[in-house]
């Protein structure tokens, strides 16, 4: 039996668990069969822009062009990989063939059932193009979910006419000197502050019996720290899109966001733009490392797609280095294909630089285990009560122990 055959084979025993991706090393073009199908593809409203240069259609097009014995028709549909999770899930049979996703809802989607399992070529190739980082990303019980097309992690952006190159290692010497936005209101940046002072969530972040660490003496150090973050005249909570328009009017002098806000603050803060992995915080008179969560945005395949072998070969493409740089051309959406970062063109960029610097060595991969759900909304509603200054020296115990017992979902 030959290779092609094997793996039609293992196909068809496998396709019931959602192991996709195997297939002849040979060109699609020549081994295709003629098929004609329409594939439904979901992405964020940005990918499918005229103002962004509409990088899926011109994605898909060129797809097309690669594989002339299929006559496909693409359904275009809008949903964002914040939201994938959540929608893909309400019903799968009905969902897109490819989508994309953020991979902190990993574990949501293959409870849901709404996620392949790559194997195969395609998973020695997302091996081969990806960081350990980047894999580890989209990978649940050691089986792998999706092909990482960007990294999704958070970092520093600063006006460098107000700081030093000194300055900006610390949060606290820079808001000593000038005005600095933070989040602390939005729970998916809260815990940056909790990792510092030694916490954890679920153990190495898939143990979900060990729980999430954030609460005792290291916890009450921490809330205290972001009692006098929020009282300090030189904070502010970015919410709303604070720290952008104090970045335009000169307000604010550095603010943390990811890459999806840099054209903005490029153009906000001009000749003066500067960006940087997360500074230090001080607890107790020591330097403590803030970290970011760390993840990635993927293409998935959805396992009820009713033409698998079309499905992962547009995911591989989409997810492919010409797309990667393509949408890094178009949108500033920073590539993560390993072999494409070592281009001069990508790899002298300050924004992929502080982006990679942060996720080497200023963050934590954020787990992606079905226990995070319980982790948001309590997350949010601490980080609003202490932007608020209803967390104070007076409950701060108190309201430490309830926001670590909602986290912890009990």
């Amino acid at each position: 039996m030959n290779l092609k055959k094997i793996c039609a084979a293992a196909l068809a025993a496998t396709m019931m668990a959602g192991v996709v991706g195997c297939s002849s090393s040979k060109p699609a073009t020549t081994e295709d069969k003629e098929l004609t199908a329409t594939i439904k593809v979901w992405s964020p409203q940005e990918d499918q822009s005229k103002d962004s240069g509409n990088w899926l259609q011109k994605q898909c097009d060129a797809f097309n062009k690669a594989h002339p014995k299929w006559k496909l028709t693409f359904d275009y549909g809008v949903c964002s990989e914040a939201d994938a999770g959540k929608v893909v899930s309400q019903d799968p049979s009905a969902a897109a063939d490819v989508y994309m996703y953020a991979n902190d809802q990993l574990g949501q989607l293959i409870d849901a059932k709404a996620i392949a399992q790559f194997g195969g070529e395609t998973l020695e190739e997302i091996k081969k193009t990806n960081s350990s980082t980047m894999l580890k990303s989209v990978t649940s019980n050691g089986k792998v979910y999706g092909i990482p097309f960007t990294a999704n992690t958070y970092f520093m952006y600063y006006d460098k006419s107000a700081f030093t190159d000194d300055e900006v290692k610390s949060l606290d010497k820079m808001i000593a000197k000038h005005t600095v936005a933070f989040p602390i209101s939005n729970a998916w940046n809260l815990p940056s502050f909790f990792y510092a002072n030694g916490g954890k969530m679920y153990g190495d972040g898939t143990d979900a019996s060990k729980g999430i660490d954030f609460g005792g003496e290291k916890g009450y150090q921490v809330t205290q720290y972001l009692i006098n973050l929020v009282n300090n005249k030189n904070f502010v909570d970015d919410a709303g899109g604070k720290g952008l328009s104090g970045l335009r009017s000169g307000t604010v002098k550095a603010m943390f966001s990811g890459s999806w806000d840099y054209d903005s603050v490029k153009k906000a803060l001009g000749k003066n733009f500067a960006c940087a992995k997360l500074p230090t915080i001080t607890i107790n008179g020591q330097e403590k490392q803030l970290r970011a969560f760390a993840g990635s945005k993927a293409l998935a395949v959805n396992p009820n797609s009713k033409h698998q072998e079309v499905a992962v070969a547009l995911a591989k493409y989409l997810g492919g280095s010409k797309a990667q740089e393509d949408h890094y051309t178009m949108r500033s959406i920073i590539p993560c294909n390993t072999e494409l970062l070592k281009k001069d063109s990508i790899s002298k960029d300050p924004l992929i630089t502080a982006q990679n610097d942060t996720i080497n060595e200023t963050s934590v991969l954020q787990p992606t285990i079905t226990e995070m759900s319980n982790f948001w909304g309590p997350a949010e509603t601490f980080g609003k009560a202490l932007a608020g200054k209803q967390v104070n020296a007076n409950n701060y115990k108190e309201k430490t122990d309830a926001f670590v017992k909602g986290i912890n979902g009990k």
